[in-house]
């Protein structure tokens, strides 16, 4: 063998094992509430604003399969189970639970104010509403002050719904959750899940800054980002002032809500949510 073709052999098992070290979760994923579904085959939760966690027994890792460095002290307490949940600290301190959970090296002391809310069982067969009571149990037979249950309850009819969702939007919370009780759990996007929010979101990378006016003078004025359809468009509001000095990097996956789309198929009032972390 020569050294060409053994270097493109070890390149390719590294890959491999790269790949298979990361071992993406299996995780379902939302779709959009439409109003049509029936509700009485759903129940219905606060979707938090934190960071989409897996725990499979023994390491915590992001939906993107990167491995979580919570302290030991943190981890010991949680049960010998898979659990599907999400990191948070309470509303509006996502930026905060994304700083933590970035470092390489944990800090006990950040992590204390850190709650798993747990709302599935990933490995259980049975339907939604049996893995939930089974998740009751385990949480309640486990001592772990950080671990937390997702509260799930039933809705009767659209209108009410949309009286919920707004009672938890002034609240703070980003959105409801809606779970078919009859569902097992499979990976990808399923209508078994469905996210409902005040606004609807959506991801594009930074293409280039344009400057600021007026007060922004030397600051950044907007975000000109692409979206997945390759669609252009700017974004200038929903900047801090220390955000607008030190803008998210050139190449970066932003968040942004928007409301609807124009006439000519762009975001309406497009607005920045945040930089996306290892979600």
């Amino acid at each position: 063998m020569n050294i060409i073709v053994l270097l493109i052999v070890l390149i390719t098992a590294g890959w491999h094992l790269s790949a298979y070290a990361k071992q993406y979760p299996s995780l379902t994923l939302a779709k959009n509430y439409q109003g049509t579904e029936n509700l009485s085959l759903y129940w219905v939760s606060e979707k938090y604003d934190g960071v989409r966690a897996y725990w499979n027994g023994s390491v915590l890792k992001t939906r993107s399969g990167n491995i979580i460095n919570a302290p030991q002290s943190w981890l010991k307490e949680l049960p010998n189970q898979h659990l599907d949940g999400e990191l948070w600290i309470g509303h509006y301190h996502f930026e905060e639970v994304s700083a933590v959970i970035r470092r390489k090296q944990p800090r006990d002391e950040e992590w204390k104010n850190i709650k798993f809310m747990v709302f599935d069982l990933p490995t259980h067969p049975g339907s939604f509403k049996e893995r939930f009571n089974m998740l009751h149990e385990i949480i309640t037979n486990t001592p772990a002050s950080h671990l937390k249950i997702v509260e799930q309850h039933p809705i009767q009819n659209h209108p009410q719904l949309k009286r919920l969702l707004a009672q938890y939007a002034a609240q703070g919370a980003e959105g409801l959750m809606l779970k078919h009780i009859h569902s097992t759990y499979d990976s990808g996007r399923s209508n078994s899940l469905l996210k409902m929010k005040p606004y609807l979101d959506d991801e594009a990378k930074v293409v280039a800054y344009l400057p600021g006016k007026g007060k922004y003078h030397q600051k950044l004025g907007a975000l000109l980002v692409k979206d997945a359809q390759g669609r252009k468009f700017k974004i200038g509001t929903g900047f801090s002032d220390q955000e607008r000095s030190s803008p998210p990097p050139l190449g970066s996956i932003i968040t942004y809500q928007y409301h609807g789309e124009t006439n000519s198929g762009l975001p309406r009032f497009p607005s920045y949510l945040r930089v996306k972390h290892l979600e």
